[in-house]
């Protein structure tokens, strides 16, 4: 897989800028704080790593998406990004409207998204510390994605039960869905499945000795 040190680094300076910008009076800030611990950690991470366990640059390519993604989340707060609103500046209709949808999905879309777009790093993590094989290269990609939406899930509500009130609200963003964590980890998975299926599709396809 190809790696350059220069498109990484192009893509931390684009999300520092872009997480900069929409860290500037974000609607809430407490919430903002509390979805940005991800990034907090998640970042410092992907740093250390570049040395020690460097991705390729789709991998990095596809965790930018995601980081910016859930940084707008964490500017508005998930269950309030106003997409129906610029989607109706774009084209004069409304987007919930036409799908049918009577909440925000916009967190919905991001929880499948987080199983697509992490799904190549996570193949070349196994690849290069538990190198799987057989069926198993397939499955324990997805089970990992699996594990860390749960986690997250359950982060979310202890979250929720310490801080409580609007703050505890704000950062679960059920919208009244008592099965709001069960469809978002559903979500991943499947984001997860079509992903990891696509990758090994692609892998039998591609001509023996180019990378």
């Amino acid at each position: 897989m190809a790696r350059s040190p220069r498109f990484p680094l192009a893509l931390l300076i684009a999300f520092a800028v872009i997480w900069a910008v929409l860290a500037i009076d974000p609607w809430y800030r407490q919430d903002w704080l509390l979805e940005n611990v991800l990034i907090f950690l998640a970042v410092p991470l992907l740093l250390w790593g570049w040395r020690t366990l460097p991705f390729s640059n789709t991998a990095y390519a596809c965790l930018f998406v995601f980081f910016v993604l859930h940084a707008i989340g964490a500017h508005y707060t998930y269950s309030e990004v106003p997409y129906d609103a610029w989607w109706q500046s774009l084209t004069g209709h409304s987007l919930d409207a036409a799908l049918g949808f009577e909440r925000n999905h916009y967190d919905r879309l991001v929880h499948f998204l987080y199983g697509v777009l992490v799904m190549p790093a996570v193949v070349e993590l196994h690849a290069a510390r538990a190198p799987p094989r057989g069926f198993w290269a397939l499955l324990l990609p997805v089970c990992f994605v699996m594990a860390h939406s749960v986690l997250y899930e359950t982060i979310e509500w202890l979250a929720a039960e310490v801080f409580g009130g609007d703050l505890g609200q704000a950062y679960l963003g059920t919208q009244g869905d008592v099965w709001d964590a069960q469809k978002d980890s559903a979500l991943a998975t499947l984001g997860a499945v079509l992903a990891r299926v696509t990758m090994w599709l692609a892998g039998r396809r591609a001509p023996v000795g180019i990378d």
